[in-house]
């Protein structure tokens, strides 16, 4: 697709380049008012790199679940999400099945000087002993997608007619979570329950997600008004953005919160397995978003999609 052209079977969610001259600002306003969702092409980050991530972290998801449980933590922890951890259906106030994936997760770990924030936010992260290899490459793919995300903000900024440093200036030292989905098929998982997703149907809570993701039969679909479920568009060159909670109400409500989820595993696909490297960009912790802390809200909504799996 052309920069702004518009992808009718997503929900008339377009892909931006990012490297063009100018920017499709009114493509920009348009999805996020109806999908809260882009594609972004054009960002020049290197293709190999998400893919060596996924070798990696492939290595560690089949090792034996008691060598795994080493690293175990709750939903907003920095280690291994097990199958049972996290239902994200909860936040929607849906009793949904956890949610059929097992995650790595990792965060900000560059310490502010506060010791009441640095103590919550930015500890420092729990690197796989098993998979050595896999620091540095998240470590490089963290450092890109901050830069990345600051570049998609000063966009949305202008997009919105508030100019470019309207979302930027409150990222100076800000917090962020990056999580390593794999979604393994019904051959380890059995049959789904009714009503269980590998990610069921929710909103992000904070100001942006970028996603780098695989195409599959059951993978990501998005939810408009208009279109209701819709298998979100893929492009293999591209990053799928979307806005959360947090940067729907700093819009006033003029953009939307993209709702969303995964499919299960399909019968008629046992074997597919997938894995998504899911950036959460967030603002700068104390910051005040019309009213709300962005912080208390980021806490209460990861406390709020924990499930009652086997952590600690």
């Amino acid at each position: 697709m052309r920069d702004g052209s518009e992808d009718s079977s997503g929900g008339g969610i377009p892909t931006v380049d990012l490297s063009a001259a100018e920017p499709a600002l009114g493509a920009i306003d348009r999805a996020l008012r109806r999908a809260g969702f882009l594609l972004v092409s054009g960002h020049g980050i290197d293709p190999t790199l998400p893919a060596a991530i996924r070798e990696s972290a492939r290595a560690f998801f089949h090792l034996p679940a008691e060598v795994k449980q080493r690293y175990a933590v709750k939903v907003g922890g920095r280690g291994w999400l097990g199958p049972g951890a996290e239902a994200n259906g909860y936040a929607e106030g849906t009793a949904t099945p956890p949610d059929l994936k097992e995650s790595l997760s990792f965060a900000a770990d560059r310490p502010t000087g506060r010791p009441e924030v640095d103590a919550e936010w930015f500890l420092p992260n729990r690197w796989p002993a098993e998979v050595p290899e896999l620091r540095p490459l998240v470590e490089e793919y963290l450092a890109r997608m901050q830069a990345l995300s600051d570049r998609v903000l000063g966009l949305l900024g202008l997009a919105l007619g508030e100019g470019a440093d309207f979302f930027t200036r409150h990222t100076g030292h800000p917090t962020f979570g990056f999580n390593v989905n794999w979604y393994p098929g019904r051959e380890r998982l059995g049959e789904p329950e009714p009503g269980q997703f590998r990610i069921g149907p929710h909103t992000d809570f904070g100001t942006v997600t970028v996603l780098d993701r695989q195409a599959g039969k059951g993978g990501l679909q998005v939810y408009t008004d208009g279109g209701g479920w819709a298998d979100a568009p893929y492009d293999p060159a591209a990053f799928t953005v979307n806005i959360g909670d947090l940067m729907a109400v700093w819009t006033g409500g003029r953009w939307r919160s993209g709702r969303h989820r995964v499919l299960p595993p399909p019968a008629d696909a046992p074997d597919e397995e997938l894995m998504s490297l899911v950036y959460f960009y967030e603002c700068d912790p104390g910051t005040t978003i019309n009213g709300i802390e962005s912080h208390a809200h980021l806490r209460a909504q990861l406390d709020a999609i924990t499930a009652d799996g086997d952590v600690r």
